[in-house]
């Protein structure tokens, strides 16, 4: 429920501006310093490539090593031991 002192009609917006470029030598941070960090992260990508590649062979290798099911095999029906059945002579 809305509290007894909101309307609708008395909601404010504020709203940001940026003011306009008066220096029209900036070419939106793209200075000198543009697209240097793009060699660090390169190389950042593909150690994390090698590193799934490594994660996803293991992973690979565990998996083949599991069983087939893991549910409880079937009981077969038990036989009496040889001991107890009846000798012919």
């Amino acid at each position: 429920m809305l509290s007894p002192d909101f309307s609708l009609g008395s909601t404010v917006a504020l709203v940001a501006v940026q003011p306009s470029n008066p220096n029209e030598n900036d070419k939106g941070g793209q200075g000198e310093d543009f697209g240097k960090s793009s060699p660090v992260g390169l190389v950042l990508l593909i150690v994390f490539f090698i590193a799934v590649f490594f994660l996803v062979k293991s992973m690979n290798k565990h998996i083949k090593g599991l069983p087939a099911s893991f549910d409880e095999p079937a009981e077969a029906p038990k036989e009496a031991p040889a001991s107890d059945a009846p000798k012919k002579d």
